[in-house]
């Protein structure tokens, strides 16, 4: 291995445990932004720019990632603990399915019980 492959192996070492990614927005949110309406007249919407919103879905993603990683890895709780916590994680990502459309790789998006995607 040169040294470049060793750098390359490093990063993706240190990315995977810091639960950082760089996972890219879909090209068609590219400059879009999320309107807020609200229901109640006379109130002001709104807007987020969708790479703020995306930025912020990933954040939320890679930590549940780290979070699973330390639950698996942890030595004090017990097995029936381990899958107890498992499966809130795989809730949390079941409810933020909604979101895999801003992925530009479905790979990168959630996937909830019983592989649920929403795309």
């Amino acid at each position: 291995m040169d040294a470049e492959e060793f750098r390359q192996v490093l990063r993706d070492v240190l990315r995977d445990e810091l639960g950082v990614s760089n996972a890219p927005i879909g090209g068609r949110w590219e400059g879009g932004e999320v309107v807020l309406r609200p229901g109640k007249e006379g109130t002001a919407e709104k807007r987020i720019p969708i790479d703020s919103l995306f930025h912020k879905v990933v954040m939320i993603r890679d930590k549940l990632r780290v979070l699973e990683q330390k639950v698996n890895a942890h030595p004090r709780l017990t097995s029936e603990d381990k899958v107890q916590m498992q499966q809130y994680v795989t809730q949390c990502y079941g409810s933020l399915t909604t979101f895999n459309v801003l992925f530009a790789d479905r790979a990168d998006g959630f996937t909830g019980q019983k592989g649920d995607r929403e795309d």
